[in-house]
This record gives structure tokens, sequence and C-alpha cells, in this order.
């Protein structure tokens, strides 16, 4: 198996964060996994042939009575499954105002109040943090910041941001889904065309009425200058997938050519772009 992952660390430390990153570049994750199944899943796995080659396990004290029994499980899935222990741990002024913003009840409920609940569990997850591959501090790690260190160690280079294109008509309503909706209503209409009026964007006639306008050849510049800027920024930020809508009136022409045209460059680039044309075959 390439990579098992036994996460851990103490509560409110980012694990959920570090989890759902984990997941977006495809580990197979399990939040809250009772350590003593752990090595009966990876036995199984090995025997199924390894199906699944990254693995992610959030172990803690929510299970306590599962821990407080769990190092020998830890230690065997170290030698023999060459599993990896990250522990998550930050500040106690950190963890109670996280605690306080959020309004979470600590798993520790036996505790008066945070501070001691931390304190508690500390003592509990010392053994862990003893045998841990690497610690991670997160006192001063956004979420963002968080996410964005898991993608550069565990990602590969050749993984990006999905992109999801979509074409609509603005008389059938605006997909709920976008995040960035774009008008392309300006663009002269081969609706307007009687030859080109029952054929859509994806047909050669209609691609080269609009290729041939002038306002389409710069617009189609600024565009692709936009997106190349902008979508670093998102990728930056750690989002995994941004969903671009183009609407022309009936979803048929304009709208579906641009999300084509731009769908080929994107994808030239490296992207994992896919494109739907939600209203083509509407009338």
């Amino acid at each position: 198996m390439k990579d098992i992952l036994i996460v851990s660390g103490i509560s409110g430390s980012g694990k959920t964060t570090f989890l759902r990153a984990l997941e977006d570049i495809g580990f197979f994750c399990v939040d809250n996994f009772p350590i003593v199944l752990l090595l009966k899943f990876l036995e199984l796995n090995r025997e199924e042939g390894e199906k699944l080659k990254m693995c992610a396990f959030v172990i803690d004290v929510r299970l306590r009575d599962f821990f407080e029994t769990g190092q020998d499980v830890i230690e065997k899935a170290k030698q023999e499954f060459n599993a990896k222990v990250l522990f998550l741990e930050s500040s106690e002024e950190s963890l109670v105002r996280r605690y306080r913003e959020t309004r979470r009840t600590h798993p520790l409920l036996d505790s008066s109040n945070v501070k001691d609940a931390v304190a508690q569990e500390r003592k509990l997850m010392n053994w862990l943090r003893n045998m841990a591959d690497e610690v991670i501090d997160t006192t001063h790690l956004t979420p963002h910041e968080l996410r964005r260190r898991v993608l550069n160690k565990y990602g590969t280079q050749e993984q990006r941001m999905k992109i999801s294109l979509i074409s609509f008509g603005y008389a059938f309503g605006l997909p709920l889904e976008a995040d960035i909706v774009l008008d392309v209503r300006f663009l002269p209409n081969p609706f307007f065309v009687e030859v080109l009026r029952e054929k859509t964007g994806l047909d050669r006639e209609v691609t080269e009425f609009i290729k041939s306008q002038e306002v389409f050849k710069k617009y189609f510049l600024f565009l692709s200058d936009f997106l190349v800027y902008l979508i670093p920024l998102f990728e930056k930020e750690g989002k995994s997938y941004l969903t671009i809508c183009f609407g022309c009136t009936g979803g048929k022409h304009r709208s579906v050519f641009i999300a084509g045209e731009l769908g080929e460059q994107l994808n030239a680039m490296g992207y994992s772009v896919s494109t739907v044309h939600r209203d083509i075959e509407k009338k």
C-alpha cells in the first residue's frame, strides 16, 4: 500500500480539516475509527490485493474504551503495514478560543471546563504522541494553511483543481451549483440567422459564425487572461472544485460554444475539466 496514515491529536487541533484535505486528493478516509479494528481492516485490504492504495484513519479519545488499550495495535500497524502516525496539537489558548468560537463540546464531558478537558486529553494521548512520526503544531495555522500543507505533502504535482463548465439558458434559470456566472448574451445570436437557428454551439457552422465576430475575439482574450490569473489563486486557497457557468438566452448556441472553447484551453493547461450543456436540448 502506498500510504497508510493514522491521524490523531488533541480535539480542536484540525484533524477534520486534515482528513478532508486527504480525501480530496484520493485517500480513503474514516473519522473516529475504532482502533481495535485497524489491523483487521488492513489485513483484509491486503488479502484483497490492496485495492485501497491510500488510507487515512482518525483515531482519538472519542472511543476511550478502545483507545486506552491501542498501543500494541498502533505498533503492529507501523511494523507490519508501514503505517505513519501524525499527531496534531495546538496551544491551550488557541484550543480554548476555537471551542469558544465554534461552541462545540469537548469529548471529555466529565471535565468541568475546556482547559481541564484539554489537560486530561493530553495525558491520555501522550503515549500516541510519543509514537508519532510527525507532530504538527496548528496553533498559528489557519484551516486554509493546514489544508495547503496536506496537499503539498501528500498530493502530486499532476493533481490540480477540478473545473466544471456549465452552459445554460437564462430562460431556464441560473445553475444552483455555480461559483462564477458569466453572461455571454452580448455576443451576436446565431438564433437570428435562419440557417443556424436549429443548430447548436457544437456545430461547426455556429462556431465559425461566432469566431468570426470581432467582439468574440476580444472577449475571449480578456476571459482567458482573467481565468488564467484567477484559477491559481483559488488553488492557492485550497479550493478543489470550481464551477464556471456561461449563460445565453436559450442555452443552445453562444454559451455552449464558449464553454467548449474554454474547456479545450483549460484541458491543454493540465486541468481536469468537465463540460455540461444543461439546456442544449430544451426548446
